[in-house]
């Protein structure tokens, strides 16, 4: 990486967007399967549910199980590099709330 590349460029590379950062969310209570996300989650579509979580699992943040059956069963869970964004995730949902009161 460059010299000039900065760390916070990085990490949003990882996790900007609209809908990173939720998904994620989401997996901290545990091993979610597709449809439960998108339920948890009623305004992503899941074209984009399903990129995002692809995206997530390329960059080894979250671990895409899929089980042989009929139907096809796949489970989405946190590694454990997405297990530590876990006090970044509250940091981020307490600064939310604060600032949500400040702007009321």
């Amino acid at each position: 990486m460059a010299d000039d590349y900065c760390a916070i460029e990085a990490a949003m590379e990882v996790l900007g967007g609209k809908w990173k950062l939720a998904i994620l969310n989401k997996l901290v209570a545990g091993t979610q399967r597709f449809g439960q996300l998108k339920r948890a989650m009623p305004t992503i579509t899941q074209r984009m549910l399903t990129r995002q979580l692809r995206e997530l699992e390329d960059d080894g943040l979250v671990l895409r199980t899929v089980y042989a059956q009929v139907p096809p069963r796949v489970d989405y869970a946190l590694t454990d590099i997405g297990k530590s964004l876990v006090p970044l995730m509250e940091q981020l949902d307490d600064w939310g709330r604060w600032y949500q009161n400040r702007r009321a």
